[in-house]
């Protein structure tokens, strides 16, 4: 007889910290996966708290908030088994998963590899678990894993098989960079085809802080092949009817399992089968065929990404309504371009503050963009502040020669205004630098880098103008980036006739190796056996390590690559290690 299990994947974004709200959001999603007979509902790693919850995690009242949270959780799973990831409180405390079904706890599942690097910190807060429990739901084995333990070969996936199971349920919390989501499609269908079973991924949706969850979780068959997808960068409830029949016919024709080192998976952790629900004669209709959701790559991926999380980072802590320097740049227009797509141009104010040095097209280009964009268009011109501090400054300044100070002053009087105007208003400052510029620092203390939310920190510039292509290519009927923008040299426009490239190296130079010292850790001698330029690669490495103090005060940021300035990259303010 056929066995068909429902399974759904709650793909939700949680708030850091609403315990409420979030419980409340688990139990809307619960009723659903009810109302369509699934047979078991999962939800995404410390769903109930947020993740990550960082410090909160050493305040008692928070871990017993988040506990009576899952109780509430696990009190609604009338008729149906749920998944939910918590914060579990014993001797010491866990990152975990409790499995409810008819109102009762049955078990609480311990993750048991902790990441402790890059962005991760879990090995500041939580016990490893030590065991791999197997539940048997509706007549099938199901094992739940959590985040990192499905990243190893022969981890807790293959104790649980060894157990029986025939289904994993792996919860994540699984930050995005670009190009991630493949790479881990070919790590689940990997894990799925070697241990003969159905490998499931549930990953949340949403962005916190610098971090962006893209959902595109997904179910893969005991061949690899993808049987589920949900959509990238929303929330959604995944539903779908597993075969298990097929996994033991599969079984019957593969040896490879028989020969797992027992010793190993012993080391690993213990096992244990818990049986939940007992056999559910199938009354149910079968789900209506869908296909996958598509998977987003390149360009796209990295522009609804920057657009979530600016959504979230606002939404999440507090604020309405944004404003954004325009300039009639390329990196100012992008950044506005994305606030709108997150918050609507009702919500988005514009501000250009020209200056002595400003052209008439970066003004007119400004004042185009908003008109595309359907935003207001403040005009401030900084003249009088600028002659204001040329006054001030004159008598101290008296014989030396003009530098970068008097260049940067202009920076600083547009991050005042700025700054004064959200003071006023309550709006929220998104500056404009990119990566690239944030490496070099080239970019002004207190001027530019003023603000509450640096929407493209991690962009470099070069892919500043892919995504600007991208999205004059998507979307509206017209371009929303005037050519002219893309097309004209960048410059910061503080001095007569200049140009970024009299500072700094080409960008389609400079950018890889900026890549290859922030993101691949290259020593200088790396550099140049491969064939970048000595000189710019000295220019890079000095520029880098010279400017760690200014990244320091720098407003947060969307992390889209592998490794980003801040929690990715921690290197000390004072550091006299030099390369050469």
């Amino acid at each position: 007889m056929t066995r068909t299990f429902r399974l759904a994947l709650a793909q939700i974004n949680s708030t850091v910290g609403d315990i409420p709200g979030n419980a409340s959001k688990i139990i809307d999603y619960l009723e659903q996966a009810r109302e369509v007979q699934a047979d078991l509902v999962a939800f995404p790693e410390l769903a109930i708290t947020g993740y990550p919850p960082e410090d909160l995690l050493f305040k008692p009242s928070f871990l017993r908030d988040n506990v009576a949270a899952m109780e509430r959780v696990v009190a609604a799973s009338q008729g149906i088994a749920v998944v939910v990831g918590y914060v579990h409180m014993g001797a010491d405390i866990y990152n975990a998963a409790a499995l409810g079904y008819n109102g009762e706890l049955i078990d609480t599942y311990r993750k048991i590899y902790l990441p402790n690097y890059g962005v991760f910190d879990e090995e500041r807060y939580f016990r490893p678990g030590d065991s791999c429990p197997v539940y048997i739901i509706n007549e099938v084995a199901v094992g739940v894993g959590i985040c990192e333990d499905i990243w190893y070969p022969v981890g807790p996936l293959a104790v649980q098989r060894e157990a029986g199971a025939e289904l994993i349920v792996n919860i994540n919390a699984s930050p995005f960079h670009a190009g991630k989501r493949a790479q881990r499609e070919t790590m689940l269908a990997t894990r799925a085809t070697d241990n003969e079973l159905y490998v499931a991924y549930l990953n949340t949706v949403g962005g916190q802080d610098e971090l962006v969850f893209d959902g595109a979780s997904v179910v893969h068959d005991m061949a690899g092949d993808l049987v589920a997808r949900g959509p990238a960068f929303e929330e959604a409830l995944i539903t779908v009817d597993l075969d298990m029949e097929a996994v033991f016919r599969a079984r019957l024709r593969d040896p490879r399992p028989r020969k797992e080192n027992p010793v190993i998976l012993n080391e690993i952790g213990s096992s244990k089968v818990v049986q939940v629900s007992g056999i559910r004669r199938d009354q149910r209709s079968p789900l209506p065929v869908t296909s996958p959701s598509r998977c987003m790559d390149g360009a796209e991926e990295v522009y609804h990404a920057l657009v979530l999380g600016t959504k979230d980072y606002l939404r999440k802590s507090g604020f309405n309504k944004a404003l954004v320097g325009l300039s009639g740049g390329i990196d100012s227009a992008l950044t506005a371009t994305i606030a709108v797509d997150a918050l609507g141009p009702e919500n988005l104010v514009g501000v250009a503050m020209p200056s002595r040095y400003s052209s008439e097209g970066s003004i007119s280009d400004a004042k185009e963009l908003a008109g595309n964009l359907g935003i207001d268009l403040w005009v401030v011109p900084i003249e009088p502040a600028h002659l204001a501090f040329s006054d001030m400054l004159e008598e101290r300044f008296r014989g030396a020669k003009p530098n970068v100070a008097e260049e940067n002053v202009q920076a600083r009087i547009r991050g005042n205004i700025l700054m004064t105007i959200s003071n006023k208003f309550g709006w929220i400052v998104l500056t404009t630098g990119n990566k690239s510029e944030m490496a070099m620092g080239y970019a002004t203390l207190y001027g530019d880098m003023a603000g509450g939310f640096a929407v493209v920190k991690d962009v470099p510039k070069t892919l500043v103008y892919q995504l600007c292509q991208w999205r004059n290519q998507h979307g509206d009927p017209h371009p929303v980036i005037p050519q002219a923008i893309i097309n004209k040299p960048p410059s910061a426009e503080l001095k007569e006739d200049q140009l970024d490239q009299d500072t700094l190296p080409p960008y389609e130079v400079l950018d890889p190796v900026i890549k290859a010292y922030v993101e691949e850790d290259w020593s200088y001698q790396d550099m140049v056996d491969v064939g970048f330029d000595p000189e710019v690669v000295q220019q890079v490495i000095t520029s880098v390590d010279r400017n760690e103090y200014k990244r320091r005060q720098a407003p947060p940021g969307v992390k889209i690559t592998p490794r980003a300035f801040g929690k990715d990259r921690r290197l000390p303010i004072i550091n006299r290690y030099r390369q050469s």
